[in-house]
C-alpha cells in the first residue's frame, strides 16, 4: 500500500458524510467534499506540470480550500510549502528562490507584485486565493475532472517543508516526510484520546506546525469535525466553545479569554481538552483557568523540525510549566551543550529527541543537517531543559537567542541586521522580554551615534514593510553600550535581566 499521508488520511474515514469542516460563515464541507475537492486540486497540479517531490509554495489567508490544498498537493506527490501571511516581499523572494516551487499560490491582493517576482525566479505558474475560498485556483481547478489517483509515496519521500529560524538570521527549510507526519498525528490521536465524536475548535493559522499538522491531521486521522474560523477572535470563540469538545491554542488565546467575565465553568462544560503550545503558557495563567474553568490545560512541546515531542499526560498530573513526559515512541534526553556528555536527572542542559516524528533535514543543507545531529541519531533541538525525577520535561530556556512571540518565532539576526544597516546605528541587539499576552515581546536595544537623530519611532518606521509584523519590536530603546563577555560576544542575558518586567500587564 502506497504511504503517502492523502491516502492514509482516506482509507481511515470511515463515513465520508461527515462533516470535516464548519466554516464561521457557517459552509460545510464533509469528508467526501473534502477529498474529492483535494483530488481535483491534485489533478489541477498534475495538469500544469507539478511532478512528485515538485514545491508547491502557499501564501494565502486561511480558508477550508487552503486546507484542502494542502490534501491535493499531497496526493499529488508533491511537497506543500506554506508561508506566513505576513512576509514581506523581501522575505518571500529568499523562500521561492530558495525551494524553487513549480506554483505559487497567493492572495489575489499581492499578486500584481509577487507574479513578476515568481516569475524572474522561474516559477511556472502563479495563481490566486482568497480567505472566502475565490480565486483562479479555484477558477481552474472547476475544469478538473474529478477522479484523480493519488501518487503512491514511500515513508521516506517528502511531504512539506517548513522554514524555521536559523543561526545565521537566514530561515532553513525544514523537510518533513509522510511518516513523520502520519506517525507523529498517530501518536497524538490515541494519547490526547481524539475520535470521531470530537469537534475541535480550530482557531489558529494554517501555516505552521501547530495548526496544520498537529491540529488538522488529528482531526482527519481520526474521522473528527472542526469548526474552522479564519482566525482567533475572543468573542467568536466564546460563542462557539458550547458546540466543542476541544480546543487547541497558544498562550495568548488562552491569556485573552480569560480577560472575558463570559469565560465560566458552565460555558466549558462540554469540553473534554484544552491544549497549549508554540510558545511556554504561564504557571499563573495556568492556575488562573482552572480556578475559573474547572480545566487544567495540557501544555506539550513541539519544533517545526519535529512536530510534537512530549506532552503532558491526558490522565494523570498536568504540571504547570512543564511539557509532560517523551511521546509514545520519542525519545528524549539531556546533553551538555558543548561536549554532548549525556547528563544526569535534574540538571540543565540541551534537549536532544529522536523518533519517527523527527525531520529528515534541512532542505539542501546537508552541512547544517549534520552538524545539527547527534552520530546516533539525536537531532539538537538548540532548547535548554532537564528532567525532573518524576520524569517531566522542562524548557527552561533557548539556545540561540530564539524569540518566540504569540507563537510565532522570531530570530534575532534577522531584525538586528536591518536595524543595523540604519544610517547612524553601531550595532544593535534584540531580545525577547516576557510579555503577558504574547509570551515574549520583541525587544530591541540600539547603540547609535552620538548626534545622531534616530529614535524609536524612526526605527519602527524603517522596519516596517522590511520584516513581518510579528518581528517588529515591540519597543526599541537606545544605549551608550551593549555589555559583553571578556571574549567580546554580547551578553544578552543581561539585557533580558535589565528590561525584566517592561511589558507588566
Amino acid at each position: 500500500m502506497s504511504e503517502n499521508l492523502y491516502t492514509l488520511i482516506r482509507s481511515r474515514v470511515a463515513d465520508p458524510a461527515k462533516t470535516f469542516i464548519e466554516t464561521g460563515d457557517g459552509r460545510i464541507f464533509s469528508y467526501a467534499d473534502t477529498f474529492a475537492l483535494a483530488e481535483r486540486f491534485a489533478g489541477l497540479l498534475a495538469g500544469l506540470g507539478v511532478q512528485p517531490g515538485d514545491r508547491v509554495a502557499v501564501q494565502v489567508d486561511k480558508s477550508a480550500e487552503a486546507l484542502i490544498l494542502y490534501l491535493g498537493v499531497v496526493a499529488a506527490g508533491a511537497v506543500y510549502l506554506p508561508l506566513n501571511i505576513g512576509y514581506t516581499l523581501t522575505e518571500l523572494e529568499y523562500f521561492i528562490g530558495d525551494a524553487e516551487p513549480r506554483v505559487v499560490v497567493c492572495r489575489p491582493a499581492v499578486e500584481k507584485d509577487l507574479a513578476p517576482l515568481a516569475a524572474r525566479l522561474g516559477v511556472a505558474h502563479c495563481l490566486t486565493l482568497d480567505g472566502m475560498g475565490d480565486g483562479s485556483l479555484m477558477d481552474r481547478v472547476e475544469t478538473v475532472p474529478a477522479g484523480f489517483t493519488p501518487v503512491p509515496r514511500v515513508a521516506d519521500d517528502l511531504a512539506a517543508i517548513l522554514y524555521t529560524s536559523g543561526t545565521t538570521g537566514r530561515s532553513k527549510g525544514a523537510m518533513l516526510t509522510h511518516h513523520n507526519l502520519f506517525s507523529n498525528a498517530e501518536t497524538l490521536v490515541r494519547y490526547w484520546r481524539f475520535s470521531k465524536d470530537d469537534v475541535l475548535l480550530h482557531t489558529l493559522p494554517i501555516f505552521h506546525t501547530h495548526g496544520l499538522f498537529v491540529a488538522s491531521n488529528v482531526v482527519l486521522l481520526s474521522g473528527a469535525s472542526m469548526i474552522f474560523l479564519s482566525k482567533f477572535d475572543a468573542d467568536e470563540v466564546l460563542r462557539l466553545l458550547p458546540r466543542a469538545t476541544c480546543m487547541m491554542g497558544v498562550p495568548t488565546f488562552y491569556v485573552r479569554l480569560l480577560q472575558s467575565a463570559a469565560l465560566t465553568r458552565d460555558l466549558v462544560r462540554h469540553i473534554r481538552l484544552f491544549v497549549s503550545g508554540s510558545a511556554p503558557l504561564l504557571a499563573d495563567t495556568h492556575k488562573e483557568w482552572e480556578a475559573r474553568t474547572g480545566h487544567r490545560i495540557l501544555e506539550r512541546y513541539g519544533m517545526t523540525e519535529t512536530n510534537m515531542n512530549t506532552s503532558n499526560p491526558y490522565d494523570g498530573e498536568r504540571v504547570a510549566g512543564t511539557v509532560g513526559f517523551p511521546l509514545p515512541g520519542v525519545s528524549v534526553r539531556i546533553a551538555d551543550p558543548e561536549t554532548g556528555r549525556h547528563l544526569a536527572q535534574g540538571e540543565i542542559g540541551m534537549i536532544e529527541v529522536k523518533g519517527p516524528n523527527v525531520f529528515k533535514g534541512y532542505w539542501r543543507m546537508p552541512e547544517k543537517t549534520a552538524a545539527e545531529f547527534r552520530a546516533d541519531g539525536f537531532f539538537i533541538t538548540g532548547d535548554l531543559g532537564k528532567i525532573d525525577e518524576r520524569g517531566y520535561v522542562h524548557i527552561v530556556g533557548r539556545g540561540k537567542d530564539l524569540i518566540i512571540t504569540g507563537g510565532y518565532n522570531v530570530y534575532p539576526k534577522e531584525v538586528e541586521t536591518e536595524i543595523d544597516a540604519m544610517p547612524g546605528v553601531i550595532e544593535s541587539a534584540v531580545i525577547g522580554v516576557d510579555h503577558p499576552d504574547f509570551g515574549e515581546g520583541v525587544t530591541a536595544v540600539v547603540v547609535a551615534d552620538k548626534g545622531c537623530k534616530l529614535d524609536e519611532a524612526a526605527v519602527l518606521k524603517a522596519l516596517d514593510g522590511r520584516l513581518a509584523k510579528f518581528k517588529l519590536p515591540k519597543r526599541v530603546f537606545f544605549v551608550d553600550d551593549l555589555p559583553r563577555n571578556t571574549m567580546g560576544k554580547v551578553q544578552k542575558n543581561l539585557l533580558r535581566d535589565q528590561y525584566k518586567g517592561l511589558y507588566k500587564a
